[in-house]
């Protein structure tokens, strides 16, 4: 006994609109990757300067040789003080810029006279090896003007940031290329 004509049209019909389904369901996937795609590389890694803690593992945990991660000074928050506390030692032997008396290992901030009792504190990014004992000692003690941040011409924009996988406060995040820095005091806190 043979099936009536309108149930093999139906079927049919029924097979084909499935074929054109998911033709148009792996349209939308690939689509969609795309688009992610294309969203995440709108995207940069940065540090959430609200966050940070200062942990040390951005000078070591970055894949480059030497790390993207670099000291930044908001100079609007900074006090210019006499006793910089992300400049000097604890205690230090001399307010000089005697090596002994530097918190930096590498002698990376530069510490100029502008008049008594200020001076003014800038980094030498070539210097700098993230290492934040300076944005460790600012924030103890001082202001808060040091903070760390993710250099947009040294990162290369890994798919999953080596630091951020390590980093103890979550504060590495990938945020929208057209906001590519979280400076300090220029933004409202993070939650």
């Amino acid at each position: 006994m043979s099936a009536p004509k309108g149930n093999s049209g139906d079927r049919r019909e029924f097979i084909a609109n499935g074929v054109r389904g998911l033709c148009l369901l792996s349209l939308g996937g690939v689509g969609g990757l795309l688009l992610d795609r294309a969203q995440a590389d709108d995207a940069v890694w940065q540090i959430d300067p609200y966050k940070c803690i200062s942990c040390d593992r951005c000078a070591t945990s970055c894949v480059l040789d030497e790390s993207a991660v670099k000291c930044c000074h908001n100079f609007s928050m900074c006090g210019y003080c006499d006793l910089c506390t992300g400049y000097f030692e604890p205690e230090p032997n001399a307010l000089n810029t005697g090596a002994e008396n530097q918190l930096c290992p590498t002698g990376a901030i530069q510490r100029k006279f502008v008049e008594d009792p200020f001076f003014q504190y800038t980094i030498d990014e070539k210097l700098c090896i993230g290492c934040a004992k300076c944005v460790k000692g600012c924030n103890m003690f001082g202001n808060g003007s040091l903070h760390l941040q993710i250099q947009r011409d040294r990162c290369v924009d890994c798919n999953e940031c080596s630091i951020a996988r390590v980093c103890p406060s979550n504060a590495i995040q990938r945020i929208p290329l057209a906001r590519s820095y979280l400076p300090k005091g220029r933004e409202e806190k993070s939650s």
